[in-house]
């Protein structure tokens, strides 16, 4: 699985916080499931729900959730784009004090993977990238103000 360790490293890379001490951000993964797609062949897809613990965090949450939303756009489209799917994003928070929270997330991710036959024998893996969104150009990058305040800065990848 590739979504869990790509989130992890650009929510690292955006926020300072964690940038200074990326032991603060742990990622699970529940409920998984593989997938047959029923087409010949052993292709698949990954099921999972992605849970994101941010510990003793003491920024603003807009911080944490804009760059999840700009990451989710380019690789799970469908939670910002679908109705069905738009409350599938949830979150808990554990007030620890006036300014410090643990800040938990939880999605639902897919990851397509496709399994295939060499010509000159065995199988390769193939897992499959997200169809790149129109309005978000790969290499944009983003900076996020709060009360005229820098809080997180990432470039699309």
């Amino acid at each position: 699985m590739i979504k869990p360790q790509h989130l992890r490293e650009h929510l690292a890379a955006a926020l300072p916080e964690l940038r200074r001490d990326p032991d603060r951000l742990q990622v699970y993964l529940d409920e998984g499931q593989i997938v047959a797609t029923g087409v010949p062949g052993l292709s698949f897809e990954y099921r999972y729900t992605l849970n994101v613990l941010i510990t003793d965090y003491a920024g603003h949450p807009d911080a944490v959730i804009v760059p999840l939303l700009a990451w989710l756009a380019v690789h799970q489209p469908e939670l910002l784009h679908n109705p069905a799917q738009r409350q599938a994003i949830r979150f808990e928070a554990d007030l620890l004090d006036a300014g410090r929270v643990d800040l938990s997330i939880a999605m639902p991710l897919t990851e397509r993977v496709g399994v295939h036959r060499r010509p000159e024998g065995g199988h390769r893996v193939e897992h499959y990238p997200e169809p790149i969104p129109e309005h978000l150009p790969p290499g944009e990058h983003w900076q996020l103000y709060l009360r005229d305040e820098l809080v997180a800065e990432w470039t699309t990848t």
